[in-house]
């Protein structure tokens, strides 16, 4: 049976029918109207009915970012929309006539790559979304993990410095402001202002009137020793809150994802060297492989298909 799967971005909604493989069969794309919940209620039923109609469907997993309640159902908390317990999936069930599944968006990408991409042939992977911001999704057991209420797995709200820079969540020191794009971003504009190395990321700022994610992507495909060694120091902070994790979940595998990831083992080698850095008994604890996710920008409609489809399996 097909399912679909619908991913709410901040800037698009993604839909796609997905086969038991994890194939895309058909999919749409529309602008996210994030500033009214109700248009983009509108948008995601339109999207679902319109994918609905191409072939018999079982089922239709909807992923956001933001907190879900353990029932996949309820959004206690949105970022980017103006939803706060919202009953996103009751809502959705009247309108379609189909079973629906609501989840978070980094859960639904992790699940992908566990089942379809990087992190086959394991039962224990935790997967680290490095954008704007870090996400996080952990398997264990070959099972999910959401916690007791749902809201689990926010790995980018990891604190691995002490009264740290402040994050969005009202901490300090997250993960989330040393591992992210935005933070590689910062740190490329630090080694612009000190010259010597960041010369070329000087000269690009002037030229474009200010860093972006692509313009230090390409300085960091051209080996420019100023943006290596910016990513350089991300892969430090997220090799040591890896550490951190391994030391309470033990994963055979870490995936990393996110528009950071295309840097590949560039971005992978400071991870495992500060890894074992800071690894608690180190030689004497297994050390877990650590890849790059293989989905890219399908993953999160692919997942929160088989979710759904998962789901269906469970309660039928």
């Amino acid at each position: 049976m097909h399912a679909i799967g619908i991913d709410i971005g901040g800037t698009k909604i993604a839909g796609a029918v997905v086969d038991e493989l994890g194939q895309i069969v058909r999919s749409d794309r529309v602008v996210t109207p994030a500033g009214d919940s109700t248009l983009l209620e509108d948008a995601v039923v339109s999207m679902i009915t319109s994918l609905q109609a191409g072939g018999d469907v079982s089922a239709v997993g909807v992923a956001a970012a933001g907190f879900i309640d353990a029932a996949q159902s309820t959004v206690y908390y949105a970022p980017n929309i103006n939803w706060r317990n919202e009953p996103f999936r009751e809502k959705l069930e009247a309108r379609v006539g189909t079973t629906v599944v609501v989840d978070n968006d980094a859960n639904a990408a992790g699940w992908a790559e566990f089942r379809f991409g990087a992190g086959r042939m394991v039962s224990d992977m935790v997967m680290l979304t490095i954008g704007t911001g870090v996400g996080g999704a952990i398997v264990a057991g070959d099972r999910l993990f959401r916690g007791g209420f749902g809201a689990g797995a926010e790995l980018g709200h990891v604190r691995v410095v002490p009264d740290g820079l402040a994050c969005g969540c009202g901490q300090r020191g997250c993960i989330e402001q040393y591992g992210s794009g935005r933070a590689l971003l910062r740190m490329s504009n630090e080694i612009a202002d000190a010259g010597g190395i960041g010369q070329a990321l000087a000269r690009v700022r002037a030229e474009q009137g200010a860093l972006d994610g692509g313009l230090v992507a390409a300085l960091i495909e051209s080996e420019d020793p100023g943006a290596l060694a910016a990513l350089r120091q991300l892969g430090h902070w997220l090799g040591q809150a890896a550490a951190s994790l391994s030391a309470v979940l033990d994963p055979q595998r870490f995936v990393f994802g996110g528009g950071v990831a295309a840097a590949g083992e560039l971005l992978l080698a400071p991870i495992r060297e500060a890894f074992l850095e800071h690894l608690p008994a180190r030689g004497y604890h297994p050390e877990p492989d650590f890849v790059i996710a293989e989905l890219v920008n399908d993953a999160g409609v692919v997942g929160a298909a088989d979710l759904a489809r998962v789901w269906v399996a469970e309660h039928s």
